[in-house]
């Protein structure tokens, strides 16, 4: 049985990092916007690293062979859909007991 293929599939055509985001520009004039926290490879590159990107897949992805890193589109279109994304990397980390909840400041005696 023949599996179709969705002829509506976009795909990246252009990439650009920052020291904060990773931007993509789509083949429908989209552009997408993401912070770099999310790739901790990506974000601990430097700028040269993070420029020398290619797509693969004829734009599905983009693969930065130097870092081992790949991004599919889809990933960045529904990223719950596909990442487990740092929460650590969005918010300040606080003092965690074992089941993983911020400890609370007990109050002062006296």
């Amino acid at each position: 049985m023949p599996t179709l293929v969705e002829p509506s599939e976009v795909l990246a055509v252009d990439v650009t990092c920052s020291d904060h985001s990773l931007t993509v520009v789509l083949d429908d004039g989209r552009m997408l916007s993401v912070p770099l926290a999310w790739f901790p490879r990506l974000l601990s590159a430097t700028p040269n690293r993070r420029k020398d990107w290619e797509l693969i897949g004829r734009g599905v992805g983009i693969h930065w062979e130097a870092l081992d890193e790949d991004i599919s589109v889809a990933s960045l279109l529904q990223p719950k859909k596909f990442m487990r994304l740092a929460n650590t990397a969005q918010r300040p980390a606080g003092r965690r007991t074992r089941r993983g909840r911020p400890k609370r400041a007990r109050a002062a005696r006296g």
